[in-house]
């Protein structure tokens, strides 16, 4: 009798254990199916916010009014500035074509090319594009043609300090259905640029720089002044351009650089052998404190002067250059 009881006691347990894994696995699939349907409902409703975004309608920086009818598809950017703002709103896989000139992000390379200061206008008439991404800079007969071809061409704006850049990325992001993305991008280079310059901010006023910097070489030289990204950055990091009070690009004279006297020079072009060991051997420059201190570095151009996110990694790049016990050794 013990033994027949014990038996049933056994069956009974068995029964529960088997029931319970029954509702544990009834259960597991239901929540699968609910996340499965709550995914299913997230991509719906963003399928649907983006239909609901277009079309669009925006003045672009040529004054033109421009309606973009549905989300693009295919799209074609015209200078590696605006092809590098697609790729950070993750549009790369969009971006059919690009400029000859353009080198970043790697995937550029295998795009196709559409020219470089002469546009192929056939070559981006083929690609079919749903949307064509320009600057003021491109060739404007280029673009008109292009416009009466029937492409939709949007002139995004030229960029010449931080808050410029940040109204390209928020104009590109509109026309292109990624505006949550574009504001994601505009907070992570803001807050990036908030550390640089919470470290400048170290920096005493009697220990700030006088900086040169060399965009071209001898005999032409050309430096930038006010209203550019060199020196909005050198004003960030708590730095004096020494050509603060001229505009744009500015050409010098070595003489002029002499009487200038920086503590530093930073060189933006790496298409002559050796510069820094060039301009470290200039005659006429032996006195100046920047090469009597050895003070001559090379910064890549692109992270100084293309409107873009890695703007804020040259800002690091100056910073390490001009002030290495602040930022670190370049």
């Amino acid at each position: 009798m013990k033994k027949l009881n014990l038996f049933l006691l056994s069956l009974l347990l068995m029964m529960g254990i088997l029931a319970g894994c029954g509702d544990t696995s009834e259960n597991n699939e239901s929540n699968s199916d609910q996340e499965a349907n709550t995914e299913q409902n997230d991509d719906v409703d963003n399928d649907e916010a983006k239909e609901e975004a277009f079309p669009v309608t925006l003045e672009d920086a040529s004054g033109e009014e421009v309606t973009i009818e549905e989300e693009p598809e295919q799209i074609v950017t015209l200078i590696p500035s605006i092809t590098e703002l697609a790729f950070a709103l993750d549009l790369g896989d969009k971006v059919v074509g690009v400029s000859d000139h353009d080198n970043y992000p790697e995937e550029v390379l295998d795009k196709e090319k559409i020219g470089g200061l002469e546009l192929n206008t056939e070559k981006i008439l083929s690609l079919e594009p749903d949307l064509v991404l320009a600057h003021p800079t491109n060739d404007a007969d280029a673009i008109e043609q292009l416009r009466d071809s029937g492409l939709t061409v949007f002139v995004v704006n030229d960029a010449t300090n931080f808050d410029e850049v940040y109204e390209s990325i928020e104009m590109m992001a509109e026309v292109t259905g990624t505006e949550d993305k574009g504001e994601e991008l505009i907070t992570t280079m803001q807050d990036d640029l908030d550390a640089v310059a919470e470290k400048a901010d170290e920096i005493d006023e009697d220990d700030m720089k006088n900086v040169y910097i060399e965009i071209s070489p001898a005999p032409e030289i050309f430096t930038p002044g006010k209203n550019t990204f060199e020196d909005d950055i050198l004003d960030i990091l708590h730095a004096e351009n020494v050509a603060k009070d001229e505009d744009g690009w500015v050409e010098l004279s070595e003489e002029a650089v002499v009487e200038m006297n920086p503590d530093v020079i930073v060189l933006t072009y790496d298409y002559i052998e050796n510069p820094v060991e060039e301009v470290m051997e200039r005659k006429a420059w032996e006195d100046i404190d920047a090469v009597k201190d050895e003070q001559v570095y090379l910064v890549d151009t692109d992270l100084v002067s293309r409107p873009g996110p890695r703007l804020v990694e040259g800002a690091e790049e100056l910073g390490k250059a001009i002030y290495p016990e602040v930022f670190g050794e370049k």
